[in-house]
């Protein structure tokens, strides 16, 4: 499309998406002293974010530092040396040091405008005994009073409004089964009620961030918000300068001026089912946001952008969806004791607490195509909170859908799964072994502090194993999930998008989930897909601001 001979908007910035790293961006455009619109797609607003845990890994933040905790720059970037590599341009060097030098600049603009954070004090990297590997990282908002988004409520994409904490996660899964997980329970309850009798609806973890953001960018900042948007092109100049926006508003089109830039942060194309059986060799089962289809990426190439990491995504197990419902992401539930993952032969092929992301790499390449599930005994449905298994509703569809079996014994539950009982069977009597002398002598799982942070400690000597012996015996189909994918727009530290030659094309800049990631193949730690998308939103918004 030609630069038109006069455009229906103008503004400094424009930001296409309303998750993480489009609001960050606002913030930091806001804070510049420039103007800014963002545009959602969808009808939603708040992306995978609002949707999501609202952890940000943050490495050497300032809360850290506050509490007299000690991390630096330089023990930052080794973890990430040591964990992500050099897997390609997006995670070169120069892109790790600028998320870890900007760290500090995105924590205290946040809140300067009124975000108000907490660590998550007892939650470890994802590889803590690597050079470098800390505890307690991760930052999240404090729960808030999400009346304050007022009529914008209703069009969010969170799911509901909880105030819940990251901390609060690993202990509410076992809440009936421990002191500790009672305690941080009726803690929780409590909260609930205080919020209640002040007319609040609190909301914290992914709800609570985006709410955050909006008070701070929408309604403090007065930035508009439009919903129903699409973005349909880049609209680029003669010298290669995307100049501005043309989307769709109401049914008609309308273009927009971005005289600073324009920022593509519309999440990457978990939904595509075309593109993901391109690129990643099946239909997936995403968790995230709906609307991420892939469309801006696609424009992005248009205007002559490189990509990368298309073949990767931030992978993980999920119960497989009945009809009806959606893929159910489980975290906490494979580490807790008397449970293990088996493949369609009934063999258990990884350890089932390793990092999510490690362990649907490792369902990928074991068998991508085969059936997975997961087999717990009844101490494991009596003793803890299973997130996946809690609306008698969905349980019922499982079961229609033979998604959920259940049988008196470990035999009659491999007939119904399709797995031969002899080799299930010894595979139990195998890992039950190893629950008993506390050491897995397979895939070590409850070696890492990783393992043991969603363990049971009263389980001894290992918290993530427990012998499979109690009837009844179930079974859930799992399947290879997501939470967003990695690949797209390459761009330089700045989040300037980048051409095949390393050239920047002015004027056009991507963060988040809509950028490759500078975490590569891996995943650090909790929040490492916010965290970066918030940083590198920021830094976006100050290169405009200097340009």
């Amino acid at each position: 499309m030609t630069i038109p001979d006069s455009w229906d908007h103008t503004y400094d910035v424009v930001v296409i998406g309303s998750g993480g790293a489009g609001f960050a961006t606002a913030l930091g455009a806001i804070d510049e002293g420039l103007s800014v619109l963002l545009v959602e797609g969808s009808a939603r607003w708040g992306g995978s974010t609002a949707m999501s845990g609202g952890g940000m890994w943050l490495p050497n933040n300032p809360l850290m530092r506050r509490a007299g905790l000690r991390d630096s720059r330089e023990e930052a970037l080794t973890y990430l040396e040591a964990t992500v590599g050099v897997t390609g341009r997006a995670t070169s060097r120069e892109r790790k040091e600028a998320f870890v030098d900007a760290v500090d600049d995105f924590v205290t603009t946040a809140e300067k405008h009124g975000l108000v954070f907490a660590r998550a004090t007892d939650y470890p990297d994802y590889y803590p005994e690597l050079p470098g590997g800390k505890i307690g990282r991760s930052l999240e908002v404090e729960p808030l009073n999400s009346r304050i988004a007022g009529a914008w409520w209703k069009t969010g994409n969170a799911p509901a409004a909880m105030p819940v904490k990251t901390d609060d996660v690993w202990l509410l899964g076992r809440a009936w089964s421990t002191l500790g997980g009672f305690a941080r329970g009726a803690r929780l309850v409590l909260r609930v009620l205080g919020g209640l009798v002040r007319g609040h609806r609190l909301a914290g973890i992914g709800a609570g961030l985006a709410t955050a953001f909006l008070r701070a960018v929408v309604i403090d900042g007065r930035a508009p918000l439009w919903l129903g948007s699409p973005l349909e092109e880049l609209i680029v100049d003669d010298d290669g300068r995307v100049a501005g926006v043309r989307i769709t508003r109401d049914g008609r089109p309308v273009t927009v001026a971005a005289t600073r830039g324009v920022m593509l942060a519309a999440g990457g194309f978990d939904h595509n089912t075309e593109w993901r059986r391109r690129f990643h060799g099946i239909d997936g089962a995403p968790s995230g946001n709906p609307g991420n289809l892939g469309g801006t990426i696609e424009l992005a190439e248009k205007a002559g952008a490189a990509v990368e990491l298309m073949d990767d995504a931030w992978w993980g197990a999920s119960v497989a969806a009945a009809p009806g419902h959606v893929p159910a992401f489980i975290v906490g539930e494979r580490s807790l004791p008397y449970s293990i993952i088996v493949d369609a032969r009934g063999d258990r092929f990884a350890n089932e607490s390793e990092s999510y992301v490690d362990l649907g790499h490792h369902m990928l390449e074991h068998d991508k195509d085969g059936a997975y599930w997961m087999i717990a005994d009844a101490r494991h449905a009596r003793r803890y909170l299973r997130t996946f298994a809690l609306d008698p509703r969905n349980n019922r569809a499982m079961r229609e859908a033979g998604i959920l079996a259940k049988a008196p014994t470990l035999d009659e539950l491999a007939g119904r799964i399709g797995v031969e009982p002899d080799r299930l069977r010894a595979t139990v009597e195998r890992f039950n072994g190893f629950a008993r002398c506390g050491v897995d002598g397979d895939f070590g799982r409850g070696n890492s502090a990783y393992d043991r942070y969603y363990g049971d400690p009263t389980v001894r000597p290992n918290p993530c194993l427990g012998p499979l012996e109690k009837s009844p015996f179930t079974a859930f189909k799992v399947v290879i999930g997501d939470l967003g994918t990695k690949g797209g727009v390459l761009t330089d530290p700045d989040g300037r998008a980048l051409r095949e030659d390393g050239t920047v094309i002015d004027g056009l800049y991507a963060a988040g989930n809509n950028s490759a990631s500078v975490m590569g193949r891996t995943y650090p730690g909790p929040g490492s897909t916010i965290g970066p998308a918030v940083v590198f939103g920021l830094r976006a918004a100050r290169h405009m601001a200097r340009g």
